[in-house]
């Protein structure tokens, strides 16, 4: 079974800069999207950014313009770079990918745990 982690959330004042890393690892034979979201307590979760695997990205419009999503198809390492953070960021950030593995014959999806990303003074 494919695994996936996030790493890179911390503590940062506003105006600050974080860069995400969601890792895959297993029977992978091609990631054909990768998303990031975040969800803070009592509120849904929302996607922030997606990126399938000709590199075609999509934002949500409060990050557009401060967020950049990339990935690596050969390492299968997703990023996201976060510039001018805002206390608004504040979240729980998840990774989420839509796998074909080489044991299965159908698409999978999968999450990591999240990473804690706190905007603040």
């Amino acid at each position: 079974q494919v695994h996936i982690e996030e790493s890179g959330g911390g503590l940062v004042q506003p105006g600050g800069s974080l860069r995400l890393s969601c890792a895959a690892s297993g029977s992978i034979f091609k990631i054909y999207s990768n998303s990031w979201y975040r969800q803070v307590p009592g509120k849904q979760r929302d996607l922030v950014a997606i990126i399938n695997n000709e590199g075609i990205t999509n934002y949500t419009g409060s990050v557009k313009g401060r967020f950049t999503i990339s990935r690596d198809n050969v390492a299968h390492i997703m990023h996201l770079q976060m510039n001018s953070l805002k206390p608004e960021d504040t979240a729980v950030y998840y990774c989420y990918a839509i796998i074909k593995t080489y044991v299965s014959d159908y698409l999978e999806e999968y999450w990591g745990q999240g990473t804690q990303v706190t905007v603040s003074s």
